[in-house]
């Protein structure tokens, strides 16, 4: 049974959740992910959510393995009965995965994938996600994020001041991060940033490679 809308961090009892961004964004992203991604491989998602993403992306690309995550128990059962639910061969079960922690369930991967993580989680998750992936990632591998960020020298876009505010009232923790933090907190791991595209809704996606 899915209900819904759905945000991560809230509870629930039904399995499969749906957060509405994902059916409006993943084209989007799946069109950028074409031209970041490995050809073959395995492609760690951190913070999964739903779910929802996995599944699309694991069908749109079927040469990739993709191993979905969260650290939130919903969000894991949630991802297991999409997946259960999509019969995909190259869609691995969750694992329990919290960015900032230094023990991580997964070795290796070829590309990592971080959807509308670091503004719903505190900041610490985000030099942790950058630890993490600079220990499983080879030499120019792929780290991608999706989501709000404020930019040095660019306007911020209204609706996105207001979603900062909202985030900011249900927890002091959350917000969107400026871009140059989160650079300085890549570079500070062994990354170097190669790309930003400019997503719809007022979205960025933002390639690093691993040094």
């Amino acid at each position: 049974m899915t209900v819904g809308p759905w945000t991560p961090g809230e509870g629930g009892g039904e399995e499969k959740r749906h957060a509405p961004a994902t059916l409006r964004n993943r084209d989007a992203i799946a069109a950028v992910l074409a031209d970041w991604l490995p050809a073959t491989g395995t492609a760690l998602e951190i913070a999964s959510g739903s779910g929802e993403h996995a599944v699309h992306f694991a069908a749109a690309f079927p040469h990739l393995d993709w191993q979905p995550s969260d650290p939130d128990p919903a969000g894991l059962t949630s991802i297991a009965a999409y997946r259960a639910e999509a019969g995909l061969a190259n869609l691995a079960p969750p694992v329990a995965l919290d960015a900032a922690s230094a023990d991580w369930p997964v070795d290796r991967a070829d590309a990592i994938l971080c959807i509308n993580m670091v503004h719903i989680s505190p900041w610490e998750a985000t030099p942790g996600l950058f630890a993490g992936a600079a220990r499983l990632l080879e030499s120019g591998a792929a780290l991608i994020l999706y989501g709000p960020y404020t930019e040095p020298d660019v306007p911020t876009a209204a609706s996105n001041l207001a979603f900062d505010t909202s985030l900011r009232s249900r927890n002091p923790a959350w917000g969107l991060r400026d871009t140059d933090a989160v650079k300085a907190a890549a570079a500070d791991a062994g990354f170097v940033f190669a790309e930003r595209r400019v997503m719809p809704a007022n979205n960025l996606m933002l390639l690093f490679r691993r040094t």
